[in-house]
């Protein structure tokens, strides 16, 4: 779903170094890859300069796709892991400064999102109980990780949740739900308040908030300035709007599909957004922008 979990702590040296040649950053590489062997969490988060801890089909709550991925509140243990093997290693005082330079980049809430408006309604009918639950959990998981040593986030809200391609399949009625559309951006409402919130309570805590919802409907006002000749189907998956399988149809020019499949962008609009995001037009970020909160100190 867009708005998957994604967790990962990028040292601010490897991004500096990376900036200074122009190159990207190496990828950090995900946790899992490396827990069986604490040297090798240790020298990867020391060199590579980051450690992954998304899982896909994961949810700010523990209960969302529960047993089939790793909920927010895993991976925050999962990072605290990962700290006490580089304390053990280097000591707290160079772990504490690495920490504090660092980003951590997360982008969550799309999967919690599909999980309700697939409830029963009975269940959908309190709204703002859902949205407590929901910056409960992700507040509590975000002062954990500040609590851990973590000073610098950079968060993503959702994107137009209502205009995936699956809701061609939800949804007969068109191509987007205003319905789910509406829920989307009163999670949007409710984290920007939540960061905010956190900004004003807790001493260095920085962030910057990118708006994926703002930036989609720009785009989507003028596809081919972007680049894109197809904004409602799916690069992969065809006209059927199935999973994105080995043997599913795939499109002949997939950077000019704003969707790879039914439920995730494309990579070309991942760079994009990123690209908006790290060091674009203001109104996608706030109160800074990526790169700004990479430099902050």
């Amino acid at each position: 779903m867009e708005g998957f979990v994604l967790f990962l702590v990028i040292s601010m040296e490897v991004l500096g170094a990376a900036a200074g040649v122009l190159l990207p950053p190496p990828i950090p590489p995900p946790y899992l890859a490396l827990a069986w062997s604490s040297s090798l969490v240790v020298s990867t988060a020391l060199t590579i300069g980051g450690v992954s801890y998304a899982s896909g089909g994961a949810g700010i709550l523990d209960s969302t796709n529960a047993g089939n991925n790793i909920p927010l509140s895993k991976q925050v243990q999962y990072f605290n892991a990962t700290r006490s093997k580089m304390i053990a290693a280097v000591g707290s005082g160079a772990v504490n400064t690495l920490l504090s330079r660092s980003v951590v980049l997360i982008g969550a809430g799309g999967n919690d999102l599909g999980t309700f408006y697939r409830s029963p309604p009975e269940q959908q009918s309190d709204v703002a109980t859902f949205y407590g639950s929901l910056m409960s959990n992700y507040s509590a998981a975000i002062t954990d990780l500040y609590t851990l040593g973590a000073r610098k986030f950079a968060i993503t809200n959702l994107g137009l949740v209502g205009c995936l391609p699956v809701n061609g399949v939800l949804d007969t009625a068109g191509a987007c739900s205003d319905l789910r559309n509406q829920l989307g951006a009163g999670f949007n409402d409710a984290v920007r308040n939540m960061l905010a919130d956190l900004a004003a309570r807790l001493p260095g805590f920085r962030y910057s908030l990118g708006d994926a919802s703002g930036l989609m409907v720009d785009t989507f006002a003028d596809p081919p300035a972007s680049g894109f000749t197809d904004v409602a189907g799916e690069c992969c998956g065809g006209d059927q709007r199935v999973d994105c399988s080995p043997n599913s149809t795939v499109c002949a020019n997939r950077d000019h599909y704003y969707f790879w499949d039914a439920v995730h962008i494309s990579q070309e609009a991942a760079k994009q957004r990123a690209e908006a995001f790290y060091d674009g037009p203001a109104k996608y970020t706030t109160p800074i922008n990526f790169k700004q909160l990479v430099w902050s100190t």
